[in-house]
């Protein structure tokens, strides 16, 4: 694992930046954004995370020597006594104030979402050091919070259109399976507590503990039993219904849920002849629900006709919207090819063949915690005043090339009125500004739970 020393965690060209401000600088202020990209909306989350893994400790002089070492091998230049300063004047503790939007905040794209500016003038040179893990920290949770929330909005829709109980259904509609699809453990954890946001369910424990480790909830998602391809497949082709019934078996009872892989080999011979032929009763006998799951196939078709044969295996009733509702004992997941597009397509295809949206969940890897980057939602940390002997200026890039890279000027509020979200400057809008401050001089201020992040990422309903 690498060390958590906070001055080897930049690129390699911010060591040589204190060298090329301009003479007299005293502080540098930058914020971070959304440019833009899949969404017209971000959901805030994550920053949290990083501040009580790598900003809450204090610098030391071992960081510093072993920083030097490694960066001047490496070829670049090295501020020793830059950060000596923050050792002696400050403990070690890093001379910077962050202020955010309360995370789980949803806010239009192209709006001021984090600010942060040195607090000690010897430092103006720490703000934009902090840039590579600070932005990382905040456009991978971020992205993943937005792209289940944008999930969320999908499969509520439908959920109105075609179910009675639209609220009681869908914090459990879309299923964290990303764990294994990921970068690393840290990945998973991060990504998969942004999921956890939004949703109830979560294969990935990493992030279930990251929510109670960082935001104090004692378990933010569940699961249940479920099987894979080999716990079928062992018993053979012919032994197919035998390792069913044993799923029936060891999970079956009163309300009690167990998803099963069934198309190991046909789907709906699983499907007709045997969960609802010769394992009908006692799929019933249960008295819990049996989550049947296709693995195969063009999801819109699959899960469509598996929800058709399940309803003539069980039987189904009416709701009062006129969509068909399984017996209560058989429902279907889909987890193979999800992500925010196919969602739609089969939620689409389900409703318009008459059946509720309830019918079925969806399971989410891939799609859901790492098919997406930086430029997903255009993330970008620009600097955007300074204060250089004495007097502040406005900073800023507009290439002719390119102006959608254009960077916001000077020192920023973040406001919230009548008028709808906004960035404005900060100079008269002090006491409106949305931003909050969660980091000032190595202390972590206004720390977040959980519940108040789920809180707000639903206020909306999220509109």
């Amino acid at each position: 694992m690498l060390p958590k020393n906070i001055i080897l965690d930049a690129d390699s060209y911010k060591l040589s930046h204190y060298w090329q401000y301009p003479p007299g600088t005293e502080y540098i202020y930058s914020y971070v954004e959304s440019r833009g990209g899949d969404w017209d909306r971000t959901l805030f989350f994550g920053l949290q995370m990083f501040l009580k893994e790598y900003l809450a400790a204090p610098v030391t002089r071992a960081d510093i020597d072993e920083a030097e070492a490694l960066w001047t091998a490496h070829g670049v230049p090295f501020h020793r006594a830059g950060w000596e300063h923050i050792v002696d004047a400050h403990g070690g503790r890093l001379p910077v104030e962050i202020k955010v939007v309360p995370e789980g905040t949803v806010l239009p794209t192209r709006n001021v979402l984090t600010t942060v500016v040195n607090t000690d003038p010897a430092c103006f040179w720490l703000t934009s050091f902090l840039e590579t893990a600070l932005l990382r920290a905040i456009w991978y949770p971020t992205t993943v919070a937005t792209n289940s929330f944008m999930c969320k909005q999908i499969i509520r829709r439908y959920l109105e259109l075609s179910c009675d109980d639209p609220a009681g259904q869908i914090g459990f509609k879309l299923h964290d399976f990303g764990a294994r699809g990921v970068s690393s453990r840290e990945s998973a954890a991060i990504g998969g507590a942004a999921h956890l946001v939004n949703f109830f369910g979560s294969d990935t424990m990493s992030g279930i503990l990251a929510a109670r480790d960082h935001y104090g909830e004692a378990m933010a998602g569940f699961s249940i039993p479920a099987a894979e391809h080999s716990t079928i497949t062992a018993w053979g082709r012919d032994g197919e219904a035998a390792a069913y019934a044993n799923m029936l078996r060891q999970f079956g009872k009163p309300g009690a849920l167990v998803a099963c892989v069934s198309d190991s080999y046909d789907l709906d011979h699983a499907i007709t002849d045997l969960w609802g032929g010769s394992l009908k009763e006692a799929v019933l006998a249960t008295g819990g629900v049996l989550v049947v799951r296709p693995d195969s196939g063009d999801p819109a078709t699959i899960v469509t006709r598996s929800v058709e044969l399940l309803g003539r295996q069980f039987g189904h009733s009416v709701n009062s919207k006129g969509y068909r509702v399984l017996h209560p004992s058989v429902r279907l997941i889909q987890g193979d090819g999800i992500d925010v597009h196919s969602i739609e397509g089969i939620l689409q295809r389900l409703t318009g063949s008459g059946w509720s949206a309830e019918n079925v969940a969806f399971g989410m890897g891939g799609g859901l915690l790492q098919q997406l980057d930086r430029d997903t939602l255009k993330f970008a940390m620009k600097c955007s005043a300074a204060r250089v002997g004495g007097v502040w200026r406005d900073v800023y890039k507009d290439p002719v090339t390119d102006h959608g890279k254009a960077s916001k000027r000077g020192r920023l509020a973040l406001l919230s009125d009548a008028e709808g979200w906004r960035t404005a400057p900060l100079d008269g809008n002090e006491a409106a500004d949305r931003l909050h401050t969660v980091y000032r001089d190595g202390a972590l201020l206004n720390q977040t739970s959980f519940a108040e992040i789920r809180a707000r990422a639903a206020a909306p309903y999220a509109a």
